[in-house]
């Protein structure tokens, strides 16, 4: 009796080891990251550029060739002159940014969590959103001059209004099973809001400063272009009145790299308050 009991079991063992183990599939929705794609495609691109400039595909009156634009502006770092502009921009593009940015999300916090702000301040950010801000730049020299203040003023309008709805967005699409859950277990308003709400909203509101951000360049460049001696923007709209095509190629690479910059600085906070996620 007891050698069958041992066969059966050693029957019971071997059927065990011949069962092939099952992945782990519950990983949920992770996207690989490929650092060499976008290096190639860059370079792809570029090279073709060059090829076709070189060969009489591309005239260089119309788009001068990488090359070009790489001389004017090594040009323009052996004068000294890439640093003046380029903090000079970069200043006003931050003031003017994480101004608008902090306003932005505080004022969508507000809305998404308290009735009386929504009702009274969510039909004004939906009427003034879509005026380009670009249009108000007079009515911003007139009131803070032609000096640094327009400049900043016209970056921080520009990139608070999509923050704001971004936020106040991202605090709406919170699960409020969650919310309820935590209600049900005796947590206070305020650690609801620290605990649940901030962290389910803060994916979108990483999200509206990635957008802000390009928002904000574009708008600094529009701001420079009017009364403005020192910035990237006065740096491309000189060189476009003297048609120097290769030195606006290379004032628009630099503007270029500003925004793969602040989107990379973005994406790294992204990776490092939202590691939950994963």
């Amino acid at each position: 009796m007891a050698e069958k009991k041992a066969k059966a079991k050693d029957q019971v063992v071997a059927k065990e080891a011949e069962i092939k183990t099952v992945p782990f599939r519950g990983g949920g929705f992770k996207i690989r990251s490929i650092r060499t794609i976008a290096p190639f495609v860059f370079i792809v691109i570029i090279a073709f550029w060059e090829f076709g400039s070189q060969t009489g595909l591309i005239s260089n009156l119309v788009l001068p060739a990488p090359s070009e634009a790489f001389g004017a502006l090594r040009e323009l770092v052996e004068s000294g002159m890439l640093v003046v502009h380029l903090s000079a921009s970069l200043k006003r593009l931050i003031i003017g940014w994480s101004c608008g940015s902090v306003l932005g999300i505080i004022v969508g916090l507000l809305i998404g969590l308290f009735p009386l702000a929504r009702a009274g301040m969510s039909p004004l950010v939906s009427a003034i959103f879509p005026i380009p801000k670009i249009a108000l730049l007079p009515l911003f020299v007139i009131w803070f001059g032609i000096g640094e203040g327009s400049k900043v003023a016209t970056i921080l309008f520009g990139t608070f209004f999509p923050t704001v709805i971004t936020t106040y967005g991202g605090v709406d699409n919170v699960d409020r099973g969650l919310i309820r859950m935590g209600q049900s277990f005796g947590l206070s308003w305020f650690s609801i809001v620290r605990k649940i709400i901030l962290p389910g909203a803060l994916p979108a509101i990483l999200s509206g400063c990635r957008i802000s951000a390009s928002i904000a360049i574009i708008l600094l460049v529009a701001a420079e272009m009017i009364g403005a001696e020192f910035g990237i923007g006065a740096y491309i709209l000189l060189a476009g009145s003297l048609f120097a095509t290769d030195q606006l190629v290379a004032g628009v690479a630099i503007l270029s790299t500003m925004g793969l910059i602040f989107a990379w600085l973005i994406g790294r906070a992204e990776k490092y308050f939202l590691n939950w996620r994963t």
